[in-house]
């Protein structure tokens, strides 16, 4: 075998040991946000009016804004990698900034949402919180919790995303090199599909 044969070879491997590694990472935060699921369903089923009195008080078309920014933010991510691998770096480049500007999008909203339902009391052992049911405030309290998880996690790919937009201008990612970028839209992928689970729990209890 020759050296390029072996280098080549060399790096297929290290390709196909970082996808399975971001898959392990990935499987390992679906049991992490699986369990909370569970939870909220235990929760869910032992007061089931308390939390669909709870979903009143939440803004639904944030809630579903939110979800249509971070949807065509997928949409974009996944163009970002098409576009590397046709060699349009511009283009990828392009993409992967419309990406972070829509994941600080969902970030400036989740945070006007948070500010009012803040002012109006309703957070965890809040006074106001503290005179209603044990089933609102358990459902408040997932809320923040879950909500929060996730919005630190969309912090963190924003992060990512911002690194590799670098990485794609530098020309450090290639058309015969994006392992990194197609890593990184799987964890932005993994982000928007577990709000496309939050959504109908807390938003559109019924």
């Amino acid at each position: 075998m020759s050296g390029s044969e072996t280098t080549s070879s060399t790096v297929h491997k290290d390709y196909e040991g970082a996808k399975l590694g971001m898959w392990l990472f990935l499987f390992t935060e679906i049991l992490l946000f699986g369990g909370l699921f569970i939870l909220y369903s235990a929760y869910r089923a032992k007061y089931p009016l308390e939390f669909h009195e709870g979903g009143q008080h939440l803004n639904v078309v944030i809630g579903i804004a939110n979800t249509i920014i971070l949807l065509t933010s997928s949409l974009t991510a996944a163009f970002s990698i098409t576009a590397i691998q046709k060699g349009e770096r511009k283009v990828s480049a392009l993409c992967l900034t419309a990406t972070i500007v829509l994941g600080l999008a969902f970030l400036a909203n989740k945070y006007v949402e948070w500010s009012t339902e803040i002012h109006h009391g309703l957070y965890p052992n809040s006074p106001a919180m503290l005179q209603r049911p044990h089933g609102d405030q358990i459902f408040f309290g997932l809320y923040y919790s879950m909500t929060g998880l996730h919005g630190i996690h969309v912090i963190f790919g924003i992060i990512v995303l911002s690194l590799m937009l670098v990485l794609v201008l530098k020309e450090r990612i290639t058309k015969t090199d994006f392992n990194k970028l197609e890593n990184a839209g799987l964890y932005w992928h993994l982000v928007d599909v577990i709000w496309i689970f939050l959504l109908p729990l807390f938003y559109l209890a019924a």
